[in-house]
């Protein structure tokens, strides 16, 4: 009986899992090795470069970085992405709150007058995916 019950656990499961995917975000365009890259997943208009869903920290190299979300469900993600270069954790900002350390976010959206839009940086993920981010230095 165990065995039966174990089986059904371990079919089950395997559905549910079916269901996620993997997400890849290739970064490339940083200005140098210095640092570590953060990425943050959203997957929402409200929480969007408030409260990620998910992150990576990745070692920089060859001013690049590579990182996958592994078993996300599929739907609706934002990403932003940045180089911190003095590794302390977070994003630095100048006395008027701009961005002192270099950052992106996925569709290259860039924000007007404050930070990018989630309705710019979104996209659609339904299968494994890699998707490319290119600083603009």
């Amino acid at each position: 009986m165990l065995k039966i019950i174990t089986a059904i656990a371990f079919f089950i499961c395997s559905l549910l899992s079916a269901q996620n995917v993997n997400l890849t975000v290739s970064v490339s365009g940083l200005k140098s090795n210095t640092g570590i890259l953060k990425v943050g997943l959203y997957n929402s208009d409200a929480t969007f470069l408030k409260s990620t869903y998910k992150s990576i920290t990745s070692e920089i190299k060859n001013n690049s970085a590579i990182v996958t979300f592994v078993g996300i469900p599929k739907g609706e993600y934002g990403i932003s992405t940045y180089q911190d270069e003095n590794s302390n954790g977070k994003l630095d900002k100048n006395m008027m709150g701009i961005p002192s350390e270099d950052f992106a976010c996925s569709n290259d959206a860039k924000g007007f007058m404050g930070p990018p839009k989630y309705e710019d940086a979104k996209f659609n993920i339904d299968k494994n995916s890699k998707i490319e981010i290119k600083f603009n230095n």
